[in-house]
């Protein structure tokens, strides 16, 4: 008010009446000045925003659209996964050898007489528990104890063909189990009448008629090698 009215003696009539009106506005109650200058700028723009429509309490709820049904893509995968299966095992059966060597050994023993009677089979000598393998795919008709073998097991195909497999160790098929080519049927031994551990392998066309092995392997692609005694 002091400054005012200092600056009203040194001005003219117009200019007094300005001040006047200054020094009228710095005369107000201080508690109206604090309440003019106490309201946030961010409450202002937000009356402002909103002065054309009516405040709501009420939260916004925001529109999310449903979760996608993913059950549809686990069908999916199923079928993948089913038909890769599929294409795996057709592609191991045509990989799968149509005949096999029964096992790995030494040829130590021929088809044909011995000691006064018919050695009905060849004789492959190895170590006890070499792997015996099924010739052919076939289905287990005997796997046991057997008369002079100690143990063995027998295997018939689909032309009626019986292999028999003698002085195993350990049979490791049943009766009844089908088996394919290649198939460890077996554990080689030294069971029965027998000079060492060996397996002792027979073929009986239709199942009863003995013939030498070593031809019948030959015209399957499967060779003993030469008799080593």
């Amino acid at each position: 008010a002091v400054v005012a009215a200092g600056q009203a003696a040194t001005s003219g009539p117009g200019q007094a009446s300005e001040h006047s009106e200054v020094a009228l506005a710095a005369n107000e109650s201080d508690s109206n000045v604090i309440t003019a200058t106490a309201v946030p700028q961010a409450s202002q723009f937000a009356a402002t925003a909103s002065s054309g429509a009516a405040p709501s309490s009420a939260p916004q709820v925001l529109n999310i659209a449903d979760p996608n049904d993913l059950s549809q893509f686990s069908n999916l995968l199923a079928k993948g996964q089913r038909f890769s299966d599929e294409r795996a095992a057709r592609e191991a059966a045509a990989r799968r050898p149509l005949f096999a060597l029964p096992a790995i050994g030494a040829y130590t023993s021929n088809f044909g007489a011995r000691w006064g009677t018919l050695h009905a089979g060849v004789d492959i000598a190895g170590p006890i528990g070499t792997p015996i393998l099924a010739v052919a795919d076939g289905v287990v008709i005997d796997s046991g104890p057997a008369s002079g073998f100690g143990m063995w097991i027998r295997l018939q195909h689909a032309d009626g063909t019986v292999t028999v497999y003698g002085h195993i160790d350990q049979s490791m098929v049943t009766v009844g189990q089908q088996v394919m080519a290649g198939d460890q049927i077996a554990t080689m031994g030294n069971r029965g009448f027998s000079t060492g551990p060996h397996l002792h392998f027979e073929v009986h066309l239709g199942g009863t008629d003995k013939i030498d092995p070593v031809p019948w392997l030959a015209t399957r692609g499967i060779s003993l090698g030469t008799t080593r005694d």
